[in-house]
């Protein structure tokens, strides 16, 4: 298994449980790893064969700018099914981090792996 991965994609959105949360967007940070065949793009060299992590990042931007999640677990569950659904991919790594959250931190957050074993 081939990974493709994107890291430290910083994305302002609504997320959290307190008040404060629920008015103003605050960063959350993804790092993704994704299970793909890449030896068809290799052997092309064309994008038409890879999987695409300019693709799949511009589609995540989109969707966490527009969410609205009281928690971090929801938001990585439907992140992972965005890219297992929509790009094809067999397996994914993720770790969704809310920097800042917890004062003395740098980042709190959960990884999660989901994938297609069949």
């Amino acid at each position: 298994m081939d990974i493709v991965y994107i890291r430290e994609l910083e994305v302002k959105t609504i997320i959290g449980i307190y008040d404060w949360e629920r008015e103003q967007k605050q960063v959350i940070s993804i790092n993704l790893e994704m299970g793909a065949d890449i030896r068809s793009a290799a052997e092309t060299d064309s994008i038409e064969n890879a999987l695409d992590y300019k693709a799949v990042a511009k589609r995540l931007i989109d969707f966490v700018e527009g969410s609205d999640f009281f928690l971090v677990e929801t938001l990585a569950e439907r992140i992972s099914e965005i890219v297992l659904q929509e790009f094809g991919v067999t397996w994914v790594k993720l770790q969704l981090g809310k920097p800042g959250a917890v004062t003395g931190s740098k980042d709190v957050g959960v990884i999660i792996e989901r994938g297609n074993y069949s």
